[in-house]
């Protein structure tokens, strides 16, 4: 697949871990571990622990696949860092109502972090994993 990308910012950090080419990297300088963790970007390149690291955090990357993936697919980072495509989607529950007010009584949404964080989307499909595609970074 595409091996072009777009980087509009790509960041400097130190790892904190051994990391993977084409692989979602956290705040902390490390490969994402954790389904749905919190990526900083894509990795551009290998590089061991303690060593400088660029990452693309704004403008497309170059990624590669833990499953497959459909074009325009919202991406997650799966447990080894590699892009799969997101599980869970916000949407009104069962029964709900949509709420039209701008003067409802109280806030509408409230709390932190959401169950997982999206990365991006696909520019590319995929097969199933191991394929580099490009994706186009959210922030």
């Amino acid at each position: 697949m595409s091996q072009q990308s777009i980087s509009v910012l790509t960041l400097t950090v130190m790892t904190s871990g051994a990391v993977s080419a084409c692989r979602a990297v956290d705040f902390n300088g490390a490969m994402i571990a954790v389904q749905g963790g919190k990526p900083m970007g894509v990795a551009m390149t290998s590089a061991t622990q303690n060593s400088a690291l660029a990452v693309v955090t704004h403008g497309t990357a170059v990624a590669e696949s833990g499953a497959a993936i459909t074009l325009g697919a919202p991406l997650i980072a799966d447990a080894q860092g590699r892009v799969i495509p997101a599980t869970s989607t916000l949407r009104l529950a069962a029964g709900a109502t949509a709420v039209t007010s701008s003067a409802a009584n109280g806030p509408i949404l409230e709390g932190g972090d959401p169950p997982e964080f999206v990365l991006g989307d696909a520019l590319q499909p995929a097969s199933g994993s191991g394929e580099f595609i490009e994706i186009l970074l959210r922030r």
